[in-house]
């Protein structure tokens, strides 16, 4: 039903059922369950993992916490709970509560009520406006999230035991929506305290009035494990009070991280730029094996002793990196003049800027955080390479080296320079169309030409001179 009704009268001649959240979200839910449909679109790999216990949570009413490292969509699945709400809710009009019209607890809305009776107003609250959120910080008050009294209401004449003098906090003006609150053990412990209503008795109480406001209220919370288990940041009682906790994880696999970033990174192009002929300036595209060495560089992160494991190494890297590969592919095709850029193995030099803040190295050596970072991307270069590079067409390109052939590469050399490799070394063309599949693009030719032969370089089957932009590749012998 849309919005029609604008009085009580005529919202229960509309047959309008209210209904506590948590229902209402069940419902939709169940709905969405038994249509085949996932509870939020744009979360990728849980489906087998985290998506089964959150729909346990949601059937069975609980309160959550997600309880996970930095960069494994939390928020993100918090956000996107308000998509199991109805997409439109009724309130007694100007309600800062969202007064249910059949049962109001506010004295705004109950004194409205007994004065108009049925005729009483009603507004529309839209789904997305019934989620109220809060980054838990030391610093963070029973006001902000409760309520407290308006110094300017009593100055306007109004007793200090009248109700209407409090000024309600995030949580009451969630009513009869989701509320959450990220970084939970954040939270002081004397304010942790205060919650503990919210989640029990569903009330709130504000300093010694004789008020009981009985929130409706769908309660979802995120921590870092290093704070939940080890400091002991989150109290007992307030634990015990959370229905269900559930652990969000990593991708499981390369590929699953990748497809995560290709959804997530911003398209890298001119941003409209057009030249004086009205044709566009510049756009940059990273092959799929590229991207691949980007995931599978957070996944060996992961695994590195050298990398702290309790902070985590977010999918933002992941896809932070990705951009960063695309926007130097970008800024050296906009110089050299070519409308296509395609991301070689020299671009990834710019992935130092947007990794080495997002990991934290672990290293008894001041300034071996560029170490680290070089070795890990080495490595994830060539595990991609020998996945992608079958062993039977290594053997000719070596072959080739080992008899006196040398190749030059270089950021500063165009796409058309390095693609006339294939005319020079023919064992080439096997392995280059085994990445590019078969596009004669002179920058798609170039970048796995370069990919090729740097993957040749870590594996120990030819020898490296780098000097400046420029590198030169050549046999062993």
């Amino acid at each position: 039903m849309g919005p029609q009704a604008t009085t009580i009268a005529e919202l229960r001649a509309s047959g309008w059922v209210s209904r506590p959240v948590k229902d209402e979200i069940r419902a939709n839910a169940v709905l969405r369950i038994a249509a085949g449909q996932p509870l939020f679109e744009g979360v990728l790999g849980y489906e087998e993992t985290v998506m089964p216990q959150l729909e346990n949570a949601i059937l069975a009413g609980h309160d959550v916490i997600f309880l996970g490292e930095r960069g494994q969509a939390k928020t993100r699945m918090i956000r996107s709970l308000t998509g199991l709400l109805d997409e439109w809710m009724p309130i007694i009009t100007g309600s800062e509560i969202n007064d249910d019209p059949y049962q109001p607890i506010s004295r705004y809305a109950r004194d409205l009520v007994a004065l108009h009776g049925e005729e009483t107003a009603i507004e529309w609250v839209h789904r997305d406006q019934r989620f109220g959120e809060k980054l838990a910080t030391p610093d963070t008050s029973i006001a902000d999230l409760i309520g407290e009294v308006d110094p300017i209401k009593v100055a306007e004449g109004r007793y200090l035991s009248d109700e209407l003098t409090l000024h309600y906090g995030l949580v009451p003006r969630t009513n009869r929506g989701i509320f959450a609150i990220n970084e939970l053990p954040d939270l002081a412990e004397r304010i942790q305290v205060g919650m503990l209503n919210v989640l029990e008795e569903r009330d709130v109480q504000i300093r010694g009035y004789k008020i009981r406001l009985p929130l409706d209220v769908m309660l979802v919370a995120s921590a870092n494990p290093e704070d939940y288990t080890n400091r002991g940041r989150i109290i007992t009682p307030l634990k015990d009070r959370f229905g269900s906790q559930i652990r969000t994880h990593y991708p499981l696999d390369v590929e699953l991280e990748y497809e995560i970033m290709c959804q997530e990174a911003r398209p890298q192009d001119g941003g409209g730029a057009v030249d004086a002929n009205g044709e566009p300036v510049g756009s940059a595209q990273v092959p799929e094996y590229l991207g691949m060495v980007v995931a599978t560089f957070s996944h060996l992160a992961r695994a590195s002793s050298h990398v702290n494991q309790r902070s985590g190494v977010s999918v933002r890297l992941s896809v932070a990196n990705l951009e960063a590969l695309a926007a130097n592919a970008l800024r050296r095709g906009v110089r050299s003049g070519e409308r296509l850029s395609v991301a070689r193995i020299d671009d990834l030099e710019a992935l130092a800027a947007s990794s080495i803040g997002k990991i934290e190295i672990e290293s008894l050596e001041e300034g071996r955080e560029g170490v680290v970072f070089d070795n890990l991307l080495k490595s994830a270069v060539l595990t991609v390479f020998k996945e992608m590079i079958p062993m039977e067409m290594i053997l000719p390109v070596v072959s080739a080296f080992e008899e006196g052939v040398v190749a030059h590469t270089g950021s500063d050399m165009s796409s058309s320079q390095l693609a006339a490799l294939l005319t020079e070394v023919p064992a080439l063309a096997g392995p280059v169309a085994v990445l590019t599949g078969g596009d004669p693009t002179p920058a798609v030719v170039a970048a796995a030409v370069e990919f090729v032969l740097e993957g040749l370089h870590l594996s120990k089957r030819l020898n490296k001179d780098a000097l400046g932009a420029r590198a030169t590749y050549r046999g062993r012998l």
